[in-house]
Formats: structure tokens, C-alpha cells, sequence
């Protein structure tokens, strides 16, 4: 055999080892995209109740999972890096932009994100608006910093990841998982400061379990998600001002007026009951709704619905929105988006009924 012949043959062998080699391996690729919080922090020490969010890059904190590698091909990033109480309007547009930049390449088969649970509600049913694929999305937190006894960010990657590459996550929109738990964006609510089991779905429980990385998936969602949405954050740099403004007892007005002052497109009341408030704030509200700013009904109750025309408030005559299930702060990332599309409050309603 002529040495021509001989390295064309070594070539030839070469290249279909690697692609028996890559035949092999079907584990799926999925992009970490980090943004900080708690699962990255750090305490003075490990039985100290102060810490410090977004100490440790993404890159440290996957080193601290075992066997990861076994579940997917991972490669990662860091999109920010701060507790989660310090996210805001430009970093979720941002982050969004990002997701579906990701998800567009048919090398990739999902996203994992990890994020401080303060936000988390808020930035996960963001991205169940605005991200157009149907690849998984998972989001994951932490309770405990990386440097606490028992830090529980390790697991929860390590099952995150589990739900990411689970054939069951396509098409489910943007998921929320920590501590056993599987969430869909939409419902997820963190119900405690500082309880391992504060991220709940309360109106109507989990999307699903996991058991050491094995997923058991219940009722399938039953709201558009971004793919389906007419919302879009291409071409968009900046959000609507939407405030939201908490009803009590004795409750002033001031503050509705120095919303709408300050250039507040949207208000969310958080109402007393089911989106109840004192009648001068209804009044009130009831200006700045004919002035042209949407106004949106919900709760600051934990639990229940908040309905159309319910308790002693008539939406239709004052052309307010009633939020339905959607919480306060969801409501607000929603009416954001709303905003980019319609002032129109009988539209706004068709959105929270859909999404």
C-alpha cells in the first residue's frame, strides 16, 4: 500500500468513527443561560442568614452537579449576574431575545435558565409570552445560596435539566422547576420566604413531579403560550410603564395619581378580596381609565379568581380589565405586552382570558 493510499484509508477511518461516535451520543444540547440569584450565592457562612446573590458564574455552579453530562451536552452563559429583585424591563428583553436566538438553531434542543425565585414568576410568564419555540424552556432557582449546608441548587439543575430534555416539556410553553416540582409559567407563585417548598402552583397544583430525574407529567396547559401568542419583542427596546398599587384599609389616592403623573401606561391594583378598593381609589381609577390608561383588577388574596363584574365593581361601565387567575405581578408583565398592541380594555380582557 503506497503512503498516499494509506493516509486516505486512516482518513476515511477516522471520519466514520466520529460519526459512529456522534450516532452514539443522543444526548439532547441544551444552552444554560444564567442570570444570578440565590442559587448562586454566597454567605459569610455556611449557618449565616445573609448572603450574597450572583457571587459564583454559571460555569463554578455546574461543576457542582454530579453526572450532568450524562443527561445532555452542555454548554453555557451568563446573561447577567444579580439577585433577582434587581431584574427588570431591559434585562428580560434581553434575556427573551436571547431564548429564541438559542432555540432557532437546530443544534440546540432546549434552554435552561437559572434565576432567584423573587422573580421568577414574573421573568418565567414573560417568556411564556414572547419565546416562539417549541422546545423546552426550563427555569430553576434555588432557596439556599451554593455555599449553605444543603444547598439544594445542585439538584435542582440536575432535575431541571431532567425536565429539559424530556420529550414531554415540547410545546408546554416556559416551565418553573425547583424542590421535586414541575410548574407551568403561568400558575407559579412563590408562596414562602425562606421554605424549600415555596414555589407553588396554587390555584391548580403542579404541571408534574420528578423522582431522580424521571418526570411524571398531570394535566397538560390549557392557556396560549409564546409560539401561539401575538406577542412579539423583536425591533422592541423598552416595556410600558405598568405600576402596580396595593389596596388596605383607608386607602389614599395619591398614589394612583402620582402613577398616572409619572407616565404609568397600565395600573394593577392589588384588591382587597376579589379586586375590591375604597370608593374614592374606584373613582379614581375610573378617571385615569377614561383618560386612556388601562386599569387591571386583581388581588392581593393568595388564592381564587378574580371575575368580570364581580363583588361590587362594574368593569363594563368603568372600562376596567378583571385578571382572572393571574396575580398582581403577572398581571403586570401581561398588560406590558398588551400594551405593545392595543389600549383598547375589551382587547386587554381577550388577552387575559386567553393567556
Amino acid at each position: 500500500m503506497s503512503h498516499r493510499v494509506w493516509i486516505n484509508t486512516l482518513a476515511i477511518t477516522v471520519a466514520i468513527v466520529s460519526l459512529a461516535v456522534h450516532a452514539a451520543d443522543r444526548r439532547p444540547t441544551i444552552r444554560v443561560l444564567a442570570t444570578g440569584g440565590t442559587i448562586s450565592g454566597s454567605q459569610a457562612s455556611a449557618t449565616s442568614y445573609g448572603y450574597k446573590s450572583g457571587v459564583f458564574d454559571i460555569n463554578a455552579l455546574l461543576k457542582t452537579v454530579p453526572d450532568l453530562d450524562r443527561l445532555a451536552v452542555v454548554t453555557a452563559e451568563q446573561v447577567a449576574n444579580i439577585g433577582s429583585q434587581d431584574m427588570n424591563d431591559e434585562i428580560w428583553l434581553k434575556l427573551g431575545k436571547r431564548v429564541n436566538e438559542v432555540l432557532s438553531s437546530p443544534e440546540i434542543d432546549g434552554v435552561l435558565i437559572t434565576h432567584g425565585t423573587d422573580t421568577i414568576e414574573e421573568t418565567s410568564y414573560f417568556l411564556d409570552l414572547v419565546v416562539k419555540s417549541e422546545k423546552p424552556v426550563v427555569i430553576v432557582g434555588a432557596m439556599r445560596p451554593a455555599t449553605a449546608l444543603s444547598a439544594d441548587g445542585p439538584s435542582n439543575i440536575y432535575n431541571g435539566m431532567a425536565v429539559a430534555t424530556d420529550p414531554g416539556a415540547r410545546g408546554k410553553g416556559t416551565l418553573v422547576y425547583l424542590n421535586d416540582e414541575v410548574h407551568y409559567a403561568r400558575n407559579v407563585v412563590k408562596t414562602d420566604t425562606t421554605s424549600l417548598q415555596s414555589i407553588k402552583s396554587v390555584n391548580r397544583g403542579p404541571a408534574g413531579r420528578v423522582q431522580t430525574g424521571k418526570i411524571f407529567w398531570f394535566a397538560p396547559p390549557d392557556h396560549k403560550t409564546g409560539k401561539e401568542s401575538e406577542f412579539s419583542i423583536n425591533g422592541l427596546t423598552q416595556l410600558p410603564r405598568v405600576d402596580i398599587i396595593y389596596a388596605h384599609a383607608n386607602m389614599s389616592v395619591d398614589l394612583i395619581q402620582a402613577a398616572v403623573k409619572n407616565g404609568a401606561r397600565g395600573v394593577v391594583i392589588a384588591g382587597e378580596g376579589d379586586g375590591d378598593m375604597t370608593a374614592a381609589a374606584l373613582d379614581e381609577l375610573a378617571k385615569a381609565a377614561k383618560n386612556g390608561v388601562a386599569v387591571v383588577r386583581s388581588t392581593r388574596v393568595a388564592q381564587g379568581i378574580v371575575l368580570r363584574n364581580s363583588g361590587e365593581v362594574d368593569d363594563d361601565k368603568l372600562g376596567f380589565v378583571a385578571s382572572g387567575e393571574l396575580n398582581p405581578a403577572k398581571s403586570r408583565v401581561l398588560l406590558q405586552l398588551a400594551l405593545t398592541k392595543t389600549t383598547d380594555p375589551v382587547r386587554i380582557q381577550k388577552m387575559f382570558e386567553v393567556y
